[in-house]
């Protein structure tokens, strides 16, 4: 079972590294027993899973902060979405900063439950770490929030408040909520505990996020499909149309060539090719595709894929023209970029072509913002110290190419606030794939670089250095 308020491990860990460090390590057999519990949930938030589940997760987290002596415990309901977790500790004193915890309890679906080596609700032990959906995604970094208010018995150098959300997976209204409610999420500085390190063991700050943009674009060329050798040749064929135009978006080395968009060297740390090809599955005699460095294709330049397409399947196509043809493109843009102006010139790009002298139609889709992180305040030097300490090595900067919406509603919501995001995953933790897991090393240096990050952030405001 957890180890609670009470527990004798737990009580006013201090801030002396040696000290700490020994209250983390006991606490690490409860945290990794209420992880385990906690990610036997199946909490699928998504169209067509039961919300019994995650319900159940809902319940199970407020018993295990009121456990940690977080008493003043709500809840955020709204329209067609999964509850959000509140909840609040005071500052110990009127001097001490605030800090927002941030993690989800909902998870991805497990795919083909086939390639996965056990049942993905069954968390199970591996060498040096637990396997099962969502336990690292983002199961693991409740439990470093849960773990590091633990750690000082319920009574951290700082205030706290709790928001942890039941629907991140699939999205929701809740992205664009906190700018209308900023009480509810005002604070000193954020830990967003929804990413991890580059690669096990390097201590990582995510410093930046790609924003995303969706693309719709059709042709049809003909009233309905005709013989392809009777009119083959003439006729204009919709699918030759559409990939002759989707051609266009990139040029011969795979770059991105949209006028627009914005593209800069990444100057943070970044993966290996070698390590790029293990996580994404690509063969050694498969080339990668655009030029320049890989953080700046992954994380600072834009991205064009065309992630669907409606044309007849192979297996059941005729020997005809065929008269219509359609795709939806995804584009990621710069963390600094406005989704919208990028996603306008994506749509400029396309509505330009005239290929074979027909024209297409570009409709525009959905579009959320990137985000890149002021380093240089009082938070974020409290961050470098903590996870230096956890982790025996100084913290590099990356990004993601992915997106997290919530996190610019955030921003809005409370823009004096420094926004940190590290936590327990690893780049090789397979989050939304099969085998999903967390190394224990990273939960630990998790879970001892946040509860070192209150007792730093606090002495900084303590020695009048807040900003």
């Amino acid at each position: 079972m957890h180890q609670d308020a009470h527990d004798p491990h737990a009580r006013r860990a201090g801030s002396a590294p040696a000290v700490l460090e020994t209250t983390v390590d006991a606490l690490m057999d409860g945290v990794c027993a209420d992880l385990k519990r906690l990610a036997a949930i199946p909490s699928i938030a998504f169209p067509g899973f039961s919300p019994e589940p995650v319900l159940q997760a809902r319940d199970l987290l407020v018993a295990l902060l009121r456990d940690v002596g977080v008493a003043d415990i709500g809840e955020l309901n709204l329209a067609d979405t999964a509850p959000v977790i509140t909840g609040s500790l005071p500052p110990p004193t009127p001097e001490a900063p605030t800090v927002l915890l941030y993690g989800h309890y909902d998870v991805q679906p497990p795919g083909d439950e086939r390639l996965w080596d056990s049942p993905p609700f069954e968390p199970t032990d591996i060498e040096g770490g637990i396997r099962a959906r969502g336990i690292a995604d983002d199961k693991a970094n409740l439990m470093v929030h849960l773990g590091a208010l633990r750690a000082y018995g319920g009574r951290p150098p700082v205030g706290i408040k709790i928001v942890f959300e039941g629907q991140e997976e699939y999205g929701s209204v809740f992205d664009d909520y906190p700018p209308t409610d900023p009480d509810l999420f005002a604070c000193d500085a954020m830990i967003i505990a929804d990413t991890g390190n580059i690669r096990p063991g390097t201590p990582t700050l995510t410093t930046a996020l790609r924003g995303a943009a969706e693309v719709f674009v059709e042709v049809r060329t003909l009233g309905a499909a005709v013989h392809s050798g009777e009119y083959g040749g003439a006729a204009p064929d919709a699918l030759l149309v559409l990939v002759k135009a989707l051609a266009t978006l990139h040029d011969l080395h795979g770059d991105v060539a949209v006028e627009g968009l914005r593209r800069e060297p990444w100057h943070g740390t970044t993966l290996t090719d070698d390590e790029f090809r293990e996580l994404a599955g690509i063969p050694g005699d498969t080339p990668l595709i655009g030029s320049g460095g890989l953080g700046e294709r992954l994380w600072s330049g834009p991205a064009i894929t065309v992630i669907g397409l409606d044309a007849p399947p192979v297996d059941r196509a005729a020997s005809a023209v065929v008269p219509f043809a359609r795709a939806k493109l995804n584009l990621r843009v710069h963390p600094r970029q406005d989704p919208k102006e990028a996603q306008a010139a994506l749509v400029r790009h396309l509505q330009r072509l005239r290929p074979y002298g027909i024209p297409l139609t570009v409709v525009p889709g959905d579009a959320g913002p990137g985000y890149e992180a002021a380093t240089d305040g009082p938070a974020y030097r409290a961050a470098r110290t903590a996870l230096r300490r956890a982790w025996g090595s100084d913290p590099v900067h990356s990004a993601t190419g992915g997106s997290i919406p919530l996190v610019n509603g955030l921003a809005q919501a409370v823009p004096d606030a420094e926004i940190l995001l590290f936590g327990a995953e690893d780049n090789l933790c397979g989050l939304h794939g099969p085998n999903e897991r967390v190394l224990l090393s990273e939960l630990r240096g998790a879970l001892l670089a946040e509860a070192a990050f209150f007792a730093e952030y606090a002495a900084t405001f303590r020695a009048g250095d807040a900003r």
